[in-house]
């Protein structure tokens, strides 16, 4: 086991009676808080004739639910440092629950945005998810679980899209929204019962100041990068959010130094490991976004362009399916790696196949099973690194610091998908060719797209080079003074 992924015997002494259990609890809860991210994508379309408003306003219903999770994440992961991983991981299920709720009821666009909001502010249940493990899991268990947790994200996201798809056709579109709160429901009981809480704490007084400051530098960014495509890049409030949201990060991190408890602790975040493991982050959550992006247009562009294959969303949704299976298959198989040479070569092995997959979709994206390939491929690579990430983030931080480092790590990654978006965005509407009068992203475009995701993964290994190798370190509870030798946790269940 390595020492990386070392964490305190006490916390995990009574798990392994029911690891198990607590393992899939907390993956199911993953998953269901990741079906909210692909939940609305078949009603897109079909939204301003349910709300009755216009297509630009109805994209609030996935912008707020962007605002509100990369708000959430830190902060949450901050107070559940605080006062309990598993008091607000319930906490954001009954968020995502009372989303959902407004959601089903809503027939108009406010309601709606609210309740898309609700729904974005229970996404720090993934890493919180993966902090519980850290400290009440046995040591042997954890590579693997915490791999399986963060390639939730991806399961969930790639099995709802079909479902979702499914349903939408089939039935009213409120009740997408019933089911998530049913899911919801059954998530919060299962916790409640089955996972226990941590008694690795950090206390101290919540940073107020800097989670405002945060918010706001964060909302101003992320506006600018989501909507600076419909208000003009060169608009003056695209200019004034980018100037705002630099100027606002900028004044944070500058009273962040200078907190005796401050909300993110900057001096950890700067260590090299946690630094590298970040920057990687931001590029592979932008590398798999990219697919996201390019594969569902490929499919539903029409035949007649020479390169669409003119499937439903639906069509769409099965072929995007595979992918989550990999992704949960490739998380055992990430461990494995994890163990015997580190997670450092784990997160470098899975964005050379992220990388590869891209190449490949330059040369076959005519047929449906090339996609199917592909997606599979670039899936395996995710498996891999999303289940380094959080290996290494909690090989270099303090146990009582995880759910904050996880969050963080976690908000990373969403900057990178928000880039990808933009990015992509930008260049397809470029890029395009004329069919019956309308301008459509052309052939060269997408493989434009696809080549700056291969990139994007290989800067990822490049970055992942750059962390340095873990040292053996021996980590006690925050609330415990060892009255004998300490031992470094590699106890098996």
């Amino acid at each position: 086991m390595s020492d990386a992924l070392a964490r305190p015997a006490e916390a995990g002494s009574s798990a392994p009676p029911r690891s198990n259990a607590v393992v899939a609890v907390l993956a199911f809860a993953g998953i269901v808080v990741s079906l909210m991210q692909t939940l609305v994508i078949p009603i897109i379309p079909e939204l301003p004739k349910y709300l009755d408003a216009s297509a630009s306003n109805t994209a609030w219903a996935v912008t707020a639910t962007l605002l509100a999770a990369a708000v959430a994440t830190p902060v949450v992961g901050r107070l559940g440092d605080m006062f309990g991983k598993r008091r607000m991981l319930l906490t954001s299920i009954v968020l995502l629950v009372s989303g959902s709720v407004v959601c089903a009821l809503a027939d108009s666009l406010v309601p709606m945005v609210i309740g898309r909001a609700l729904q974005g502010l229970a996404a720090a249940v993934v890493p919180l998810g993966i902090s519980i493990m850290r400290d009440v899991l046995p040591s042997d268990r954890l590579a693997g679980s915490t791999a399986l947790m963060s390639a939730s994200l991806g399961v969930g996201g790639a099995l709802g899209l079909p479902s979702a798809a499914f349903i939408a056709d089939h039935y009213n579109w409120h009740s997408l929204f019933w089911i998530s709160a049913v899911l919801g429901v059954l998530s919060f009981l299962l916790v409640l019962v089955l996972v226990p809480e941590s008694k690795v704490r950090t206390g101290g007084r919540f940073d107020l100041v800097g989670s405002l400051g945060l918010s706001a530098g964060l909302v101003s960014l992320l506006l600018a990068i989501s909507k600076g495509s419909d208000w003009g890049w060169t608009s003056a409030t695209t200019l004034v959010l980018g100037s705002a949201a630099v100027v606002i990060l900028l004044s944070w991190g500058w009273y962040e130094l200078r907190s005796s408890q401050p909300l993110v602790d900057l001096r950890t975040t700067a260590k090299p490991q946690v630094l590298f493991t970040n920057l990687a982050s931001i590029a592979l959550g932008f590398s798999m976004f990219a697919m996201s992006l390019v594969l569902p247009q490929l499919l539903q562009l029409p035949t007649q362009t020479g390169y669409g294959l003119g499937k439903s969303m639906l069509t769409v949704g099965l072929v995007l399916a595979p992918q989550g299976l990999v992704m949960m298959a490739m998380s055992a198989v990430s461990a494995g790696v994890t163990k015997a040479k580190g997670p450092k070569v784990t997160l470098m092995i899975g964005a050379l196949i992220v990388a590869s997959g891209y190449a490949l979709n330059i040369l076959l994206m005519s047929e449906v099973w090339h996609l199917i390939l592909v997606s599979c491929i670039i899936g395996a690579g995710v498996g891999f690194t999303y289940g380094a990430l959080p290996a290494l983030i909690m090989g270099a931080v303090d146990p009582s610091q995880t759910g904050a480092a996880n969050s963080l790590n976690t908000l990373m990654r969403s900057l990178g998908t928000s880039f990808a978006s933009a990015i992509a965005g930008v260049i397809l509407a470029q890029m395009t060719t004329d069919f019956g009068g309308a301008a459509l992203p052309s052939e060269n475009g997408f493989k434009v797209v696809m080549a700056i995701g291969a990139g994007a993964a290989l800067l990822a290994f490049f970055l992942a080079s750059l962390i340095p190798k873990a040292r053996a370190a021996v980590e006690t509870p925050a609330d415990e003074t060892p009255t004998s030798a300490p031992e470094v946790s590699e106890a098996k269940a």
